[in-house]
């Protein structure tokens, strides 16, 4: 009976009823492209290089099996161009003009089956290695994919303080993955209480740095395009949410083992003392936050891998103080920072509660 209550506390937790933004959402279809004409300018002074004239046939909604011609423009910039191929699927948004009729635009090339066939293979891979762990660790993600784009996303866009919903989403996340993966038990909980407080600790960093080093918010061209829709939301706020949930992964994957290694130490020598245990959680901890810190700061080197290559070719002074850079490197430092202060808040947690009492323990099964 409590199992059955954990779990149906936990589904409702993740499905809770926040309501979506009530604005219209721009409409797609989905398109294949059917026949190419490449037109080339031949004014030099030009912006439009190549100008396709592209024969598509609709796959769906409401003007599906019609076929309609588009113009897709082509310039020296790659980040914009949509180079196109006979037989491509693409991405088409439909706009209506004022004479009551719909226009039709290539957004993009459809990428989502290869998302599916990535997104299939990883779960596929985690299912058979994982076995009964996990099933679990694959429906914590789902979870946590649903707290953060039904939950915490709604909240920050109907102007709840995005910082006290990525802390809200985060706590959740946590408490639904660490139980459904390691049981209800003295050890899951002690983990989870080590990843709230360091959260929370995160949280307070990330505010101090944003306040600090004076950061906008505004670190990439997504966050001006959100402000030209949304110029009412906070996007410091919004930042400081970035960095906590960022930090979540590393912080639960700490404080989980080194939980886990107390209650194992626990296990094999009852006769240890609270004192003891804590001492070896420390242990354990300090060979963790090396490759552990070393983990997190990877992590933002290589998402921001093309400003390390810019930094070749500007002043080193000017680089490091740019809001983008300064923005990238106070995210990995104060991940970084809540990592160490994971353990000695896990292990404080894990011994006491460890060694208090293990006879309420639950393990799931299946």
């Amino acid at each position: 009976m409590k199992k059955i209550l954990v779990l149906l506390i936990m589904f409702i937790c993740t499905f809770l009823p926040v309501t979506a933004s009530e604005e219209s959402v721009l409409p797609s279809e989905t398109a294949v492209v059917q026949q190419i004409e490449n037109i080339y300018s031949d004014d030099e002074n030009s912006a439009q290089n190549t100008k396709q004239l592209v024969k598509i046939k609709i796959l769906s909604g409401e003007y599906k099996g019609q076929q309609r011609e588009i113009e897709n423009i082509l310039t020296d910039n790659p980040a914009y161009d949509i180079p196109l191929k006979k037989g491509e699927k693409v991405i088409l948004h439909l706009e209506e003009d004022p004479t009551g009729g719909t226009n039709f635009y290539i957004a993009d090339v459809k990428r989502d089956n290869t998302i599916l066939l990535f997104a299939g293979i990883f779960c596929a891979i985690l299912v058979i290695i994982g076995r009964k762990k996990g099933v679990c660790s694959l429906i914590s993600i789902i979870a946590t994919l649903v707290l953060i784009l039904a939950v915490m996303v709604p909240l920050i866009l109907h102007g709840f303080c995005p910082i006290f919903s990525a802390l809200v989403v985060g706590a959740l996340s946590t408490i639904i993955t660490i139980y459904l993966v390691g049981g209800l038990n003295s050890k899951s909980t002690s983990a989870i209480l080590g990843t709230v407080f360091s959260l929370i600790f995160a949280g307070i960093l990330s505010v101090l740095a944003i306040w600090m080093a004076h950061l906008t918010g505004f670190a990439g061209e997504e966050n001006v395009f959100l402000y030209g829709v949304r110029p009412d939301l906070s996007f410091t706020g919004i930042l400081s949410a970035s960095m906590i949930i960022a930090a979540l992964g590393a912080l639960m994957d700490t404080s989980v083992s080194i939980a886990s290694t107390i209650n194992e130490i626990h296990e094999t020598d009852s006769t240890l003392s609270m004192r003891e245990l804590f001492k070896s959680g420390m242990n354990v901890g300090r060979d963790i936050i090396g490759t552990m810190s070393n983990t997190l700061i990877l992590v933002y080197m290589g998402s921001a891998l093309p400003l390390v290559l810019l930094g070749s070719n500007i002043d080193l002074q000017k680089f490091f103080n740019l809001n983008q850079v300064a923005t990238e490197i106070l995210a990995a430092i104060t991940g970084s920072i809540a990592i160490l202060a994971c353990v000695p808040f896990t292990a404080i947690a894990a011994a006491y509660l460890i060694k208090r009492s293990k006879k309420d323990d639950v393990e799931f099964k299946f």
